[in-house]
């Protein structure tokens, strides 16, 4: 949308959740969809149908916090971002993590087996809906966070460790990002994580989800990383300008937002 920002930020303090039917296709649509996840999985085999949270939308009760709607989907249901207007398609419930190094903030690049290959972002990923019996609360979206972290980036910690930072919401499909920060990391620590996490996936013929890292000291340095997530320059900018940062992150030698590869062993 030209003049509007990619996300606005929500009050997260206090979040509810609700669960709900997943909106209902057309006959069309089932047929558009399934084609359209052909041609998806003909461009990337590696691509999975796997299961998803979708946001349906954030409703703000006269007394209490605010309910996010969600229901249960999987991958191929995406595709109706190209068959629907943009307020009728239910967006994304994802999840990410900031961690902050000496160097600065750790981002990663999308390789080829991802929804996004080439694309810059944080570590993190789509929400699962929970297991059966299991609520989806802050709790669970902190424990999905943490794996996520450890599956992209090999650094490994708590959930209890993870704390809320923001939430924030996108303009064109409302998708919902809830972003965790982490206690600082040393970046020789987890350049080594991941070189030695891309060298398992190398050993069992795949792809890491991310093959190049890079810490961010800055906004403006991050500009010369792209294409980026949507929602990664006003989320770097809210966390350099934050009160905190320069408790969090303390840049030790010249800024640098050189990417990192990981070699393949």
């Amino acid at each position: 949308m030209p003049g509007l920002s990619a996300v606005e930020f929500l009050d997260d303090t206090e979040i509810m959740f609700a669960e709900h039917p997943f909106p209902g296709l057309t006959s069309r649509e089932r047929v558009e969809v399934d084609r359209i996840w052909r041609e998806t999985q003909a461009r990337n085999p590696a691509a999975f149908d796997g299961p998803i949270a979708a946001a349906l939308g954030v409703d703000q009760p006269r007394t209490g916090p605010p309910v996010v709607r969600w229901a249960a989907t999987t991958y191929r249901s995406r595709a109706l971002r190209r068959l629907r207007p943009l307020d009728r398609v239910p967006g994304a419930l994802f999840v990410t993590v900031l961690v902050p190094t000496e160097r600065g903030l750790l981002i990663g690049r999308g390789s080829p087996c991802t929804a996004h290959p080439g694309f810059w972002a944080l570590p993190g990923g789509a929400v699962e809906p929970p297991r059966a019996g299991q609520a989806l609360d802050r709790a669970e979206l902190g424990r999905q966070a943490a794996r996520e972290l450890v599956e992209e980036t090999g650094v490994s910690v708590d959930a209890g460790e993870l704390r809320p930072w923001a939430l924030t919401r996108g303009r064109r499909f409302g998708s919902l990002g809830f972003h965790f920060l982490c206690p600082p990391q040393r970046s020789d620590r987890v350049l080594r994580l991941h070189a030695e996490l891309t060298a398992a996936h190398s050993g069992s013929g795949t792809e890491p989800e991310l093959d190049q890292l890079s810490f961010v000291p800055s906004p403006a340095l991050a500009g010369s990383l792209a294409p980026t997530a949507d929602f990664l320059p006003q989320l770097l900018d809210r966390y350099f300008t934050s009160s905190s940062t320069h408790l969090l992150t303390q840049t030790s030698g010249p800024p640098s937002a050189t990417p990192h590869r990981s070699e393949k062993r």
